[in-house]
């Protein structure tokens, strides 16, 4: 495939079909390591540091390491197989950015839900907004050092996700199980009824 690609041209020449992807979660979860962890391209990230005053909004309990934080979109691109192209767009987490995720769905084949088992509330927002825009998603646990590790019918439950739902466990920071909750994605999206 590499030997397709040239300063020209971005994708394999094998490529027929390219899909945008969401990768959404709450503040801290692990989205711009996630991206990061995929891409192939180096990931464009829009990060800022963390200043006094957003420390003082932000929930940094579970990240007292957090110096910097998206704000505006992560961004990064995957070929799956010969044919198809994900290119990945990751959400800011906060509220105050819900605008951002609203322009980010527009045009999504789907979404990747980022949650943490520390933290499932935290999901709910987004998981009612991807509903709202009847957006598809699968949900991927990022598990993190020391957090629980509840069995996936719980977390299917908590969630309150529908039973097609896909659910999986991945670590942001390694590749490979990063790659199988977007192949669990991606098949899951390819199922699906196309819209009208």
């Amino acid at each position: 495939m590499a030997s397709a690609l040239t300063p020209d041209r971005f994708v394999a020449s094998t490529v027929t079909a390219t899909a945008k992807i969401v990768v959404a979660g709450a503040f801290g979860v692990g989205k711009t390591t996630f991206v990061g962890s995929v891409s192939e391209v180096p990931p464009v990230h829009m990060e800022e540091t963390i200043t006094r005053a957003s420390a003082l909004v932000d929930d940094l309990a579970r990240t007292p390491e957090k110096s910097t934080t998206t704000v505006g979109v992560d961004f990064g691109r995957k070929h799956l197989g010969d044919d198809l192209v994900l290119y990945l767009f990751g959400t800011p987490g906060q509220a105050r950015f819900r605008f951002l995720w609203e322009e980010l769905i527009v045009g999504a084949l789907g979404a990747l839900v980022l949650v943490d088992p520390r933290d499932l509330d935290a999901s709910h927002e987004i998981l009612t907004l991807l509903e709202e825009a009847e957006v598809a998603y699968a949900v991927a646990v990022n598990q993190f050092d020391g957090a629980p590790r509840y069995p996936l019918a719980e977390i299917h439950e908590a969630l309150a996700l529908e039973q097609h739902t896909p659910l999986s466990v991945c670590d942001a920071r390694e590749r490979a199980s990063c790659m199988q909750a977007l192949i669990q994605l991606t098949e899951y999206l390819a199922r699906l009824e196309p819209r009208p």
